[in-house]
């Protein structure tokens, strides 16, 4: 039950933004940040889905070093539940977004080209 009410409101994320939904159900990976701080900050990109990640990359503040070995760890949806259940509905941007947002409300979403040819 509780899954489709997240699911519902990815759909209404999407469709705010005129986007085509990807839905994530809460048992699928993410790749969340090791800084990851819900009371900053929090950023998002989607790559194209894989067999094990759903394409979500998520971590806190301005930005992160690519080059740190496993900066980023798999985590199941279904933990922002507890953590940060306000990135959820952001889940269902499709592959190519971006987005930026924090725990008052702030909201930023914008598609990056480049995400897709990852």
């Amino acid at each position: 039950m509780m899954n489709k009410y997240y699911l519902e409101k990815q759909l209404k994320i999407c469709m705010k933004y005129s986007q085509i939904s990807d839905l994530v159900e809460l048992d699928t990976l993410i790749a969340l940040g090791k800084n990851f701080n819900p009371n900053i900050q929090i950023n998002g990109l989607r790559h194209s889905r894989t067999k094990t990640l759903n394409g979500w990359y998520i971590w806190s503040g301005e930005d992160f070093n690519p080059d740190e070995v496993n900066f980023f760890q798999p985590l199941h949806a279904y933990h922002l539940l507890d953590i940060a259940s306000f990135v959820i509905p952001y889940l269902g941007l499709p592959a190519g977004n971006r987005f930026l947002i924090d725990s008052k409300g702030y909201e930023d979403i914008w598609f990056d080209e480049n995400l897709l040819s990852v």
